[in-house]
């Protein structure tokens, strides 16, 4: 097993993913329990002073546990006010920098602790004072710390679907290429045939018109056969005349398509030259164009216009057909995707992956509407950016 094939990296990155939010659970975690390790070593120092100078009458005892106390608070805010409520400044600790020079934010912050805890009351010789203590930086960490584990594990999981869901699309893909370049050898064989027997039929005095069409059928087999071998290949590019093209798709297209359906094409009269590849944009056309023929149920309008911007060209493919749901506009190039009952949802795939994949352009449902129809668009570099 190589366990370095690229198949595997997915399965590599969700491990290292969960292999670094665990060590960072474990990094905080361990951060928090020192930190109250050393809280709780503080307050059982204070304890047993407390028992000393309990147990002992030398002033000496008190001043220890006094210098204990005020130096194990570190964290916690501590306001102390008298019985009609007003701040003894000078007993306050741990209070944000700056706060007891301003009257206003001092009881603002007075009210936001009296909040979080219920006050102490301390009886000291006949008179009654209350001390209010806030919560600690510690205790503020943790109250969210479930919520941000709560986050990492969502992102986690999200993590997970979306390099699964990466690694299925790409596994379709691989399937549906190595099933195109099987086609095209399974084609070759009965094709070459074909084109013996052909060869033979001219010898046999056959009707000069029975074998031209014969000749168009093979070249048209040949035609086929060169898309699905590129399939899955990088594919060479060539300067072209996207005019041209898109007009001799079109043609071919008209000629062999029901008289129901209504063509018409709108192009510049200037030529727009893009760096393509011949017989795979025009297959993309005829599946946009058969997808459309579809979609109508073999009776509507179909309008090819080829639009030129400044450094792209558009070819919008606009239908009269049954319209597409938004939600689905993305979903329609899904490989296996198909609104038919019969068919294996190929074709807008394939459309997406020679414009995107092998031209470096876009392919998307600009507008549809449902019973109204629908326009595909392409989006191709002009030649003078492309270079």
């Amino acid at each position: 097993m190589n366990f370095f094939d690229e198949r595997n990296f997915p399965g590599y990155f969700i491990i290292s993913a969960v292999l670094v939010i665990t060590g960072l659970i474990l990094w905080n975690t361990s951060l928090f329990s020192q930190k109250l390790k050393v809280d709780e070593r503080i307050k059982m120092q204070v304890w047993a002073q407390s028992q000393r100078a309990l147990n002992s009458e030398v002033l000496d005892e008190y001043l220890i546990l006094s210098n204990i106390i005020n130096g194990a608070n570190t964290t916690i805010p501590i306001l102390i006010t008298d019985a009609q409520g007003n701040v003894m400044t000078d007993l306050c600790a741990n209070l944000p920098t700056n706060i007891l020079q301003d009257r206003d934010s001092l009881h603002a912050f007075l009210t936001q602790i009296q909040q979080e805890n219920d006050p102490i009351i301390l009886d000291l010789k006949g008179t009654t004072q209350y001390l209010y203590y806030g919560n600690s930086s510690i205790l503020n960490k943790l109250k969210y710390y479930p919520i941000a584990i709560a986050l990492i594990v969502f992102l986690l999981i999200g993590v997970i679907y979306f390099f699964f869901k990466t690694s299925k699309v790409g596994e379709q893909n691989k399937l549906w290429a190595g099933m195109a370049k099987e086609t095209a050898h399974q084609i070759g064989t009965p094709l070459s045939s074909l084109v013996g027997w052909n060869e033979i039929l001219k010898s046999e005095n056959v009707n000069p018109e029975y074998l031209e069409e014969i000749e168009k059928d093979i070249s048209r087999l040949k035609v086929i056969t060169e898309r699905f071998s590129k399939i899955g290949s990088m594919p060479n590019l060539t300067l072209a005349n996207i005019n041209k093209e898109t007009k001799s798709a079109y043609t071919y297209l008209q000629s062999r398509t029901s008289k129901l359906i209504n063509f018409s094409i709108e192009i510049p009269e200037r030529p727009i030259y893009v760096e393509l590849n011949t017989e795979l944009y025009s297959w993309t056309i005829e599946n946009l164009v058969k997808n459309a023929i579809d979609a109508m149920r073999g009776k509507g309008d179909i309008h090819i216009e080829v639009i030129e911007e400044t450094k792209r060209v558009l070819i919008q493919i606009t239908d009269t057909g049954k319209g597409i749901p938004k939600g689905k506009f993305s979903r329609i190039f899904d490989p296996g995707y198909t609104s038919k009952t019969r068919g294996w949802g190929l074709g807008l795939s394939l459309a997406r992956r020679i414009i995107e994949e092998y031209h470096q352009g876009k392919i998307k449902v600009l507008k549809s509407e449902l019973r109204k129809g629908t326009t595909f668009q392409i989006a191709l570099r002009k030649y003078e950016d492309a270079v």
